[in-house]
């Protein structure tokens, strides 16, 4: 399951929040690390979304598009002497 990027920035922020605030060295260490990890994931998660709008817009249009192709056929019939058959 893909992990949104707004969740990695909140546990980024939680993390940058909880190296500020240790009073112990290798929990700051820590903190700092899961800070950097999640900010990396939050990277990436941010280009697996815009990636992902950007293909929804262009399935979107790329359908539009094929909606509008056979629109300007749907009176066409191969033979003259009869109407188009819905």
């Amino acid at each position: 399951m893909a992990v949104s990027s707004v969740l990695c920035r909140t546990q980024e922020a939680l993390q940058l929040e909880r190296a500020a605030n240790a009073s112990l060295d290798n929990v700051r260490v820590l903190a700092m690390t899961a800070a950097t990890a999640w900010g990396r994931e939050a990277a990436l998660a941010e280009r697996v979304e815009q990636n992902r709008r950007a293909s929804h817009a262009k399935a979107a249009n790329s359908q539009a598009g094929q909606d509008e192709d056979l629109a300007q056929f749907r009176h066409f019939s191969e033979n003259p002497d009869r109407g188009f058959v819905a």
